[in-house]
């Protein structure tokens, strides 16, 4: 029977998946309005098109951490204070994105608008970027002693693998946001989405490629859960081509769930790798963070299930809800608030 220690870890890995998976989109459209969009309407059009979920969909990520602070305290304190720098740039990044949404349009002003539109891309590309540079450190291992206390150098938190992994999120969360975009919008907007959506599938699966192999030659997850491993890259694979076949079929709806598969896989694998670990220690392996030794009391786990139990269907609802009201695709001669 599965404990409370091992239901909140994976409770933790839905979350972030969840979060990757919606947010990934909400991420992509906000860089399309730099690489996609020709002219400020269509830039309005993919604004609006995730005008309605984008604030949503980050509610994931704050419920993820604080699932972490509530049931594994050891681990949300070792992450953040280790992660403190790029968290707070994560962070800064997302402020000014959900900002530049809501200013951009309050003045008719050119210099205005690029001021806000390069917030918009940088709170897109940045924090997707930084997230998986984070989530790349635990697998890859870092200085963390005896006390759970990690003194993290530069270099331990930003080198070549941390980077591909950046990249490599940054490049699927723009596909998985071009192929939103074909659900959301018509005409040439759409086209051009699915276009380009195509032409990165290239430069993306060298990254993936190159990510694998230097996850097998540099981190031990592989021995730990090989198998499962195997079979989550395997399924990987297929959703990824299968991504691509339907783009050019232009069956856009199972193209999106492809690349949000991939996402939610890629995801999955880092906490299949890491169990039963949170983090990972490259200076003893006795000195790993656990879903036991960073965790809290039975009690305290006990009631937040519970607790969690009871609220979580009427967000999911709620969120269903939204996206099922806000379904419609955008238009150019709508009236556009952004």
């Amino acid at each position: 029977m599965i404990s409370l220690n091992e239901l909140w870890f994976v409770l933790i890995a839905v979350l972030f998946i969840g979060f990757f998976f919606l947010e990934g989109f909400d991420f992509g459209v906000g860089m399309e309005t730099q690489i996609l969009a020709k002219n400020d309407t269509e830039r309005r059009v993919l604004i609006n098109s995730i005008g309605p979920f984008w604030d949503g969909n980050e509610v994931w990520l704050i419920t993820a951490a604080g699932a972490m602070f509530a049931a594994f305290p050891e681990w949300y304190a070792t992450l953040f204070s280790g992660f403190y720098i790029p968290f707070v740039f994560a962070l800064l990044a997302l402020i000014a994105r959900g900002v530049a949404f809501e200013f951009r349009g309050k003045r008719d002003s050119l210099t205005w608008k690029r001021t806000w539109d390069a917030c918009i891309f940088i709170g897109s590309f940045l924090p997707p970027f930084l997230l998986a540079v984070v989530f790349a450190s635990f697998i890859k291992g870092l200085p963390i002693d005896g006390e759970m206390q990690m003194y993290a150098g530069f270099t331990d938190i930003v080198n070549v693998y941390t980077v591909v992994a950046g990249l490599t999120v940054v490049l699927l969360c723009l596909v998985h946001g071009l192929m939103f975009t074909t659900l959301r919008t018509v005409g040439d907007l759409q086209a051009r989405a699915r276009k380009l959506a195509q032409k990165l599938l290239i430069p993306l699966a060298v990254l993936f490629t190159a990510f694998v192999i230097m996850t097998y030659n540099m981190t031990d997850i592989f021995e730990q859960r090989g198998t499962i491993l195997m079979i989550i890259v395997a399924l990987g694979v297929i959703a990824f081509v299968l991504s691509g076949y339907f783009m050019t079929k232009k069956k856009d709806g199972y193209a999106f769930g492809m690349t949000g598969a991939v996402m939610a896989l890629s995801v999955t694998s880092i906490f299949v790798g890491l169990f039963p670990r949170v983090m990972i220690s490259s200076i003893d392996q006795a000195f790993n963070l656990t879903i036991t030794n960073a965790a809290s009391g039975h009690y305290s786990l006990k009631v937040m299930t519970i607790v969690a139990l009871t609220i979580l269907p009427f967000v999911l609802g709620y969120q269903i809800w939204s996206y099922f009201v806000f379904h419609k695709r955008v238009h150019e001669k709508e009236h556009l608030e952004y």
